[in-house]
Order: C-alpha cells, then sequence, then structure tokens
C-alpha cells in the first residue's frame, strides 16, 4: 500500500458550513487556499455528500426539533452544485476529498473525481457503506471517535486485504473538546498497535487550545491533521468554536512548522552533528602533551604524555591516543603531539588527517 498521499497531509473539513449557499462555499475554499499556498503545505478540503431525500427517513424530513436533521436538510445541495465545489478546490490546487454518508454518495465520490474518502467517526461499523466505500479503490481515512479496539481491528484487516490505503485518525467526537479530553496519548497506542498505517490527529478542541495540541501532536508521530473550517460570512451563521478561520488555521500551520524545528530529524535513525556543535565539542576536548622531552624513536607510554586543553590544529586528542605509538620526531617537554609526530594509522590516512588538521585552535595561538 503507498500511504505516501497522507503524510503531512492537511484536511481541511468544510463539512456544512456552506449552508446549502454555493458562493458562501466557494468562498471557504478561496479564504482556505490562499492560506495553504502562502505556508506551502499539502491540503485537501473535504466536503460531505449526502443523498438527503434517502439519507432522512421522509416522515422526519421537517423536524426541526432534531439538530442533525434540521441541518442537513438545511444545507442540502444539488449535485451540480457540489461539482461546482470540487472544481474550485482542483483550481486551488488542494487534494479533492469527501465523507460520503451513504451508498449513493460514494458514487458521487467516483463519479466528481474525488481522490480521498473519509470514513466518519459514526460509520466505523456501518459495513454496507464500508463495503461499497471499497469499491472505489481510492485512499480512505478514518477518524476513530467513540470506536472499539475491534472496530478498528476488523476495519484495518479489511483495507488491508484489499491493499487500499488507509490512515486512522485518533479523534474525540466531543464538540468543542476541552483540552483534559483530547487523549492525545492515544497516538501512541495507535501506532504502536498498527505500525503499517498513517496515524493522524482529527481534532476538534477550541482554537485558543490548536497550537499546543499540534506540537504535541506532530510530536508524538501524528502524520495527517484534520480541522473543521469555516468563515465569517454576512448571513448571520456564526462560526463554532470548534471550527477555524483562516486566521486561526494560519497559527495551526505555523505551529506544526514549530514542531517540525523542534522535532527536527526522523526518530529513527542517529541525527548527523552539525558542523558548529561539533567544532564546539572539539573545543572541550583535551589534547596530548609531552611529559617530558622525548626523542625519535621512542614508544610512547602513559608516563610520557599528560592530557590538557586546549585542543590544537593537527594535535592528537585523548581520542585518537593508544600507547606503544613510535615517535618519528622529537618532541619537547610541553608541547603537543602532532599527528605527524607518531608512527600511527591516522597518519597515513589523509581523510582522517585532515580531520585532525581541520579541528582546535590554531597551533600558533599565544596565550597570556
Amino acid at each position: 500500500m503507498n500511504n505516501e498521499i497522507f503524510n503531512d497531509l492537511f484536511v481541511l473539513e468544510l463539512a456544512n458550513n456552506h449552508w446549502g449557499n454555493l458562493e458562501r462555499g466557494k468562498k471557504i475554499i478561496e479564504d482556505f487556499s490562499r492560506i495553504v499556498r502562502f505556508n506551502n503545505i499539502k491540503a485537501a478540503i473535504k466536503l460531505q455528500f449526502r443523498d438527503v431525500d434517502n439519507f432522512i427517513h421522509k416522515d422526519f424530513q421537517g423536524r426541526d426539533d432534531i439538530r442533525y436533521i434540521s441541518k442537513t436538510m438545511k444545507t442540502k445541495m444539488s449535485y451540480d452544485d457540489y461539482g461546482q465545489m470540487v472544481e474550485a478546490v482542483k483550481r486551488a490546487s488542494c487534494i479533492t476529498m469527501a465523507t460520503p454518508f451513504d451508498e449513493a454518495s460514494v458514487d458521487m465520490c467516483v463519479n466528481l473525481g474525488i481522490e480521498i474518502i473519509k470514513i466518519a467517526s459514526s460509520d466505523i461499523n456501518d459495513w454496507v457503506l464500508i463495503e461499497k466505500i471499497a469499491t472505489a479503490r481510492k485512499p480512505v481515512i478514518v477518524s476513530t471517535g467513540g470506536s472499539s479496539v475491534k472496530d478498528i481491528d476488523d476495519l484495518v484487516k479489511f483495507f488491508k486485504n484489499r491493499n487500499i490505503p488507509l490512515a486512522i485518525n485518533h479523534c474525540v467526537s466531543i464538540y468543542p473538546s476541552e483540552k483534559y479530553e483530547l487523549e492525545l496519548n492515544q497516538i501512541d497506542y495507535l501506532k504502536k498497535r498498527y505500525p503499517d498505517n498513517v496515524i493522524g490527529f482529527s481534532t476538534h478542541e477550541k482554537n485558543e487550545d490548536i497550537e499546543s495540541a499540534m506540537l504535541i501532536a506532530y510530536a508524538k508521530g501524528a502524520k495527517t491533521y484534520e480541522r473543521h473550517i469555516d468563515i465569517e460570512y454576512t448571513d448571520g451563521h456564526t462560526v463554532s468554536p470548534y471550527c477555524s478561520t483562516p486566521k486561526d488555521l494560519d497559527r495551526w500551520i505555523k505551529a506544526f512548522k514549530k514542531a517540525q524545528v523542534l522535532c527536527g530529524h526522523s526518530g529513527i535513525e542517529k541525527r548527523i552533528p552539525p558542523q558548529k556543535e561539533v567544532e564546539y565539542l572539539d573545543a572541550l576536548v583535551r589534547g596530548v602533551y609531552a611529559n617530558r622531552d622525548i626523542k625519535s624513536g621512542e614508544k610512547l607510554t602513559d608516563d610520557d604524555i599528560y592530557l590538557a586543553i586546549p585542543l590544537q590544529k593537527g594535535q592528537i586528542s585523548c581520542r585518537e591516543l593508544m600507547n606503544g605509538e613510535v615517535i618519528l620526531k622529537d618532541i619537547k617537554k610541553d608541547s603537543p603531539v602532532m599527528i605527524d609526530d607518531i608512527d600511527s594509522a591516522y597518519a597515513y590516512n589523509e581523510e582522517l588527517k585532515n580531520l585532525i588538521y581541520g579541528r582546535g585552535l590554531e597551533t600558533n595561538v599565544v596565550t597570556k
């Protein structure tokens, strides 16, 4: 399975925040794609698809007292409108993504060329829908809010057997989530239990908490990051506390980039120290000095030398010192023992010799 599409992917969940208004939806895409381009990140803008007339039972379609049903009815869009939204995402150079909540909506995903399909937390064990999603042969991201271990195990096995890339988002389905409800240690759990899957973070905390949560999620190894987005608009709809405005998203992305700097290189291999760090540590290494006048041809013993700072350019250090090496030149007491003064393997390896001459203080430094 090729999981590359999930790495460092930001998923911007537009959801139903278009409120059935195509122009409002396009404005959200326009405003957030600017933030994406400005910060030079890989991002998907995610829509939600429902075959509303069949998704809601006909006897309940007028029920304004049931919030989910009421909002779904009020945010209904036509196929053509959704098509225009998808095209707007493509023109904005973002990845197209959608959550289908029924089988007809999976067909819409395929027909509109959606690149990634999302399984919502509520549908993690809706196997009629999951079987249909698998027929699309698209990469899939699933959120795990409220799920059981068996739910996730079964889903992972299902998509693995079909060789369909699956990313797993740690998610708390509380809107908004308080800081103490984020359970970010679950990222560790998911990484350990599903090492072959990319693990992400789908988050609903309030905007004042997004930066600290991002820093921790990145450090724990999350690779995809999902958050609801919305804009202040002239139609009277207010931004929910778990939705980010473009300004909030910019802060969130900058926290991600800060986390990249703080965490540095890969956690699965040793980092290569920068030259300034090497030079700093070389200045603390003790050099080898003659404890007495040493004649050419003598073999070096512990009694012949002592170790002290500073280490000078071309001088052997405590790292290279070995007893029994033959002295090639006379060395006066308290003088540094240079790499060219001894018969050593280091003296005949030009690469190592150059490294020794490239570190430490200049040999002509005068001390007072």
